[in-house]
């Protein structure tokens, strides 16, 4: 079924398109030159006819359009089931997610085992003192 909307999704689409190129803006446009010159659009619509037909089209399509996008989105989310792919992705990420909390487990305790021994500070042998500035300046 949702093959069968995306399809008339498309042919929504592109039938929108047309309508909308069809329709004359301040000259005649592609109505005019797709029936002959606006005198067969004339003939075929009406005086006036093309115009109200092709601006009612629009509105039609373009409301159907919307309705359509908006039931693709919700079939798309509420039917979306985890794939094999998604599923080992899943457990990948899981696997990775534990082997961090173990190895930050591992840096907390060797941190407390450092800091529980006690620091030995163990004095160079060959320093000379630094010479102090007795000139008085």
């Amino acid at each position: 079924m949702f093959v069968v909307m995306i399809v008339f999704h498309v042919l929504v689409c592109i039938a929108l398109i047309l309508v909308v190129l069809l329709q004359a803006s301040k000259g005649e446009g592609l109505a005019g030159s797709a029936f002959g010159g606006g005198g067969l659009s004339g003939a075929v619509f009406g005086g006036r006819g093309a115009a109200s037909f092709l601006s009612k089209a629009t509105s039609v399509l373009a409301i159907v359009f919307m309705l359509n996008c908006g039931a693709l989105a919700f079939i798309s989310s509420s039917s979306r089931q985890p794939t094999g792919d998604d599923a080992a992705r899943s457990s990948v990420t899981q696997q990775a997610q534990r082997e961090r909390e173990q190895a930050m487990q591992q840096q907390q305790q060797q941190m407390t085992s450092d800091s529980a021994a006690p620091v030995q500070l163990i004095p160079p042998e060959d320093v000379t003192p630094a010479p102090t500035d007795t000139s008085g300046r």
